[in-house]
């Protein structure tokens, strides 16, 4: 099990700054995640608390809801998006303990304000009629993550969070209420995750579950997500190894393979038009931020 450490934060939000993203604010609970997913990007933001243990340390910001009502009464008037969770799932088993979620959505119901989270947890559910009531008074965007409908590859890659089908399971309870709900295909994984016949079910059960967007992406191996990827690569799928380091470049995918994908998308999404297509969009964000979604 992982050594949780209580602190105490100065900030519960962190202004984002890109004219690219939906949102204007990233609210972080937890630094550090269980779910241990092997492609994760955000294991850089450990440099920022002197520990390099992503994974098995993890810090819990005990304060955070008295932090973050004092925020929101200083920008009262202002309904600026807030991201929960754009660096670690703010839905991660330690959440079962600690039940901080819950009072934080209840201060975005008090001072009406718009949301954006996307999970690889069913946990959310626990919380489901707190987001519906937000959604009436405010734009909610729920979203799930998810990779493959392969579970022996799930749990590989993604040991700790929920089943692909959980996670479905939460996009279709969500479709139910004024939620708006999306499916995070991303990262596509060369060689694991990205055959034809994964990504085609991944986008038919979008569809099915009626949700308003899709977002993909190919991934990307910064700094210490592709030491740590490679090596998971070399000590679980050694025989992929030398195939998957060919395709980048640094840290990026090549250009070959990144159009032979890209094709590929485009006709799934042709294939699989989502009857409500919709996107999440608050007065405060500009139209053309809407290109991340495309």
């Amino acid at each position: 099990m992982p050594k949780y450490i209580e602190i105490n934060c100065k900030s519960a939000c962190n202004k984002v700054v890109s004219s690219f993203l939906p949102y204007h604010f990233d609210l972080n609970i937890y630094r550090g995640c269980f779910h241990k997913c092997k492609y994760c990007f955000a294991q850089y933001s450990h440099k920022y608390m002197n520990s390099t243990d992503f994974f098995d340390e993890i810090y819990v910001k005990k304060n955070i809801v008295e932090v973050l009502e004092k925020q929101l009464i200083s920008k009262r008037g202002k309904r600026e998006v807030i991201n929960l969770g754009g660096v670690t799932d703010n839905y991660q088993p330690i959440e079962k303990e600690y039940k901080l979620m819950p009072d934080i959505i209840k201060l975005l119901i008090k001072y009406k304000i718009p949301a954006i989270i996307s999970t690889k947890s069913n946990l959310i559910l626990r919380d489901f009629d707190l987001f519906a009531e937000l959604s009436k008074v405010a734009s909610v965007n729920v979203a799930t993550t998810i990779t493959t409908v392969n579970e022996k590859v799930r749990e590989l890659i993604e040991p700790n969070a929920s089943t692909s089908m959980e996670r479905l399971n939460i996009l279709k309870e969500f479709s139910k209420t004024n939620v708006l709900t999306g499916i995070h295909i991303m990262p596509i994984i060369p060689e694991i995750t990205d055959s034809y016949s994964n990504l085609a079910e991944l986008f038919s059960n979008a569809k099915d579950c009626n949700v308003n967007y899709y977002i993909t992406d190919i991934l990307n191996l910064r700094g210490e997500t592709k030491i740590n990827f490679f090596k998971f690569i070399k000590g679980k799928l050694p025989h992929l190894y030398n195939k998957i380091n060919s395709y980048y470049n640094g840290a990026y995918i090549n250009s070959n393979y990144e159009n032979k994908l890209n094709n590929m998308l485009i006709k799934l999404k042709q294939k699989y038009p989502l009857k409500n297509k919709k996107y999440f969009l608050a007065e405060e964000i500009s139209p053309k931020q809407l290109t991340l979604f495309e």
